[in-house]
């Protein structure tokens, strides 16, 4: 007789037929749940939002008004209108998916027919015009973390738009945009500030008062000889970061020189120039300069 084919493991061919009927959503389904009626997350939104220097360095609570797309409140979503109903796609019999076959495999693509939604509409929602989707418009409060910098994108779960069938809402992302300070700037979670120092003060020693982005100044203590440009720490007193703590103050010293001297100015800075005159600043320079 005709040879017979070897013996099948027990349960081979019920675990491919459940592998690629679960695939193609064929084979064995007792039920079946349309595409347009499973759960679906809403979709992402992206808003953008301008802060002052301030707000983005402590935080703030912000009005954004969101326009995203929801289901139609003519046709509740169905596309269909008023009174109608919609049918179930013949070609993908509900699923919204149909398989292509490319030679040794196949693989799940929306259908065609009914664009992955699972149902036909004959008679098609005059407002949302059978799409089930319309325009949403919403305000709502939005909490800006402190310590933000400018271009970041600050992501507010379930902020975005509205899910469909019970599923959960989409995300709202924010892409922020600082102002510049006219004092202040920002290194990571520092504040930094340049502080004008007189001659006198940076050769002689000074206390000298530090500005704070919000509250009183702070006072700074620079030693005799203290040249310019010099940075100095002032502990705490810096951009808030997400833990609760602050990051620093970095305060650089910039000696102003007088545009203007009196007679009496004049005569003392002679005296001293004359009294220093020993003294080349230059001439260490000099020599590293000749040495190579």
């Amino acid at each position: 007789g005709a040879p017979r084919a070897p013996p099948r493991a027990p349960g081979t061919g019920d675990r491919f037929s459940d592998l690629f009927g679960g695939l193609f959503n064929r084979g064995g389904a007792t039920t079946r749940t349309t595409s347009a009626t499973r759960p679906r997350r809403g979709q992402d939104i992206e808003s953008e939002v301008t802060l002052s220097f301030t707000e983005a360095a402590e935080g703030t609570t912000v009005s954004l008004r969101l326009t995203s797309s929801a289901a139609c409140s003519a046709c509740t979503g169905t596309g269909a209108k008023a009174g109608t109903t919609p049918r179930v796609c013949p070609t993908c019999e509900g699923t919204g998916a149909a398989s292509r076959n490319l030679g040794n495999f196949a693989f799940s693509e929306p259908c065609r027919d009914c664009k992955g939604r699972g149902l036909l509409v004959d008679d098609p929602c005059p407002v949302c015009e059978g799409s089930g989707r319309a325009k949403s418009t919403r305000t709502i409060q939005a909490r800006i973390p402190a310590g933000v910098s400018d271009g970041a994108r600050v992501r507010l779960k379930a902020k975005g738009a509205p899910g469909e069938n019970g599923g959960p809402a989409g995300d709202l992302y924010i892409v922020t945009h600082v102002k510049p300070h006219p004092v202040f700037g920002r290194s990571g979670d520092n504040l930094t500030v340049t502080v004008p120092v007189t001659f006198s003060e940076a050769a002689l020693g000074a206390e000298i008062k530090v500005p704070t982005l919000k509250g009183m100044p702070v006072t700074l203590r620079i030693p005799a000889g203290t040249p310019n440009g010099r940075t100095f720490r002032v502990r705490g007193r810096g951009v808030t970061r997400k833990d609760g703590t602050k990051g620093d103050l970095l305060a650089s010293v910039e000696v102003v020189v007088p545009k203007t001297l009196d007679d009496k100015s004049r005569e003392l800075l002679t005296e001293f120039n004359t009294a220093t005159a020993a003294e080349d600043p230059r001439a260490e320079l000099i020599l590293r300069a000749r040495s190579e």
